[in-house]
């Protein structure tokens, strides 16, 4: 499955020209993965990263093509990242229109690709109440009873139910690639799910006794969240869609306004990677409480609050279900 490309070294070279526009090397670059023993995994961003880590453990080398932090969705690979492309294994992806760099990445790539979510149940992003899910993995869209097309939502490994999808396409790759290793992949993998419904089940329970009191919305920025707002059934609202043309226009703020004060919603959220000045003018405006950061498209550094997936899962969880409270 290892094959070194001669065309994305020319296409690294080519970037560190200056033909391409690329900046510096990316974070992994400083040591090659074509030196290491073991497989190499290169996947797009670090929750992805942590995934596997989970399920490979010492037996496998991942790495993370972008750092702790970065804005995914049109990231632009520098020569450093071809070159670790060139030496891996295995690349993983999460699809679904994420990786806007997809596409260009991979133009001269031979290495295996694997989409972590295929499979998944998929929304899209202006899924309203009563919308079934459903839709093309790859093309990164859905149909309406219409037949109109709808862009997906991406952001599914914040799903628990559909977390369990992507670490069982990791531990099916890494088992295509190390064959002798399966019953170790298969044990990671038992266990890392378990941790995930471990802490699923906490929220669930949580939140159960919340709704005793009252009805719990989540409100934020960005529409990254609509899977988690799924599997809990909460309300969701949000200022603007996944990488909308206008973030924070007057109109999405007054929209948000009014849901806020309709429902009388104590909390309100943003994303650890978006501007939040728009949201701030809402709790301005409405009296709620703008909490911490959540985060969805990147783990933190060791330091901060989310620097796994399980942790960022249960960093998130938190603060939405403590917002809740009247």
């Amino acid at each position: 499955m290892h094959r070194r490309r001669t065309d994305f070294l020319a296409a690294g070279l080519a970037c560190a020209l200056g033909l391409s526009g690329c900046a510096a090397a990316g974070p992994d670059s400083a040591d090659a993965p074509g030196e290491s023993q073991l497989p190499v995994v290169l996947t797009s961003f670090s929750v992805l990263a942590d995934m596997t880590r989970a399920v490979g453990g010492e037996l496998v080398d991942t790495r993370s093509i972008t750092p702790p932090g970065a804005e995914i969705h049109e990231y632009s690979p520098t020569p450093g990242d071809l070159r670790d492309a060139a030496a891996a294994d295995l690349i993983f992806f999460n699809g679904l229109g994420l990786e806007a760099w997809y596409e260009q990445f991979l133009s001269h790539s031979e290495v295996e690709v694997v989409l972590l979510s295929d499979s998944v149940e998929t929304l899209p992003v202006t899924r309203l109440p009563g919308d079934s899910p459903g839709g093309d993995v790859e093309a990164g869209t859905l149909e309406d009873d219409a037949s109109a097309e709808l862009p997906i939502n991406p952001h599914a490994w914040m799903s628990p139910a559909q977390a369990m999808v992507y670490v069982e396409n990791i531990e099916a790759a890494l088992t295509q690639l190390a064959p002798e290793h399966a019953e170790e992949f298969s044990a990671n993998a038992t266990a890392y799910r378990e941790e995930i419904q471990a802490i699923w089940d906490r929220a669930e329970e949580q939140l159960e006794s919340l709704r005793e009191d009252t009805d719990v919305h989540l409100v934020t920025c960005e529409g990254a969240f609509s899977y988690l707002a799924e599997d809990l059934d909460l309300g969701e609202h949000y200022l603007w869609p996944l990488n909308a043309e206008d973030e924070g226009s007057p109109q999405q703020v007054q929209a948000q306004i009014r849901y806020v004060e309709e429902h009388q919603v104590p909390t309100i959220f943003c994303e650890s990677t978006v501007n939040d000045s728009a949201q701030r003018q809402v709790a301005e405006t409405t009296g709620a409480t703008l909490s911490e950061p959540l985060h969805v498209d990147s783990i933190t550094e060791s330091d901060g609050p989310a620097p796994s997936y399980l942790e960022l899962l249960e960093h998130d969880l938190d603060l939405i279900l403590e917002g809740a409270r009247p």
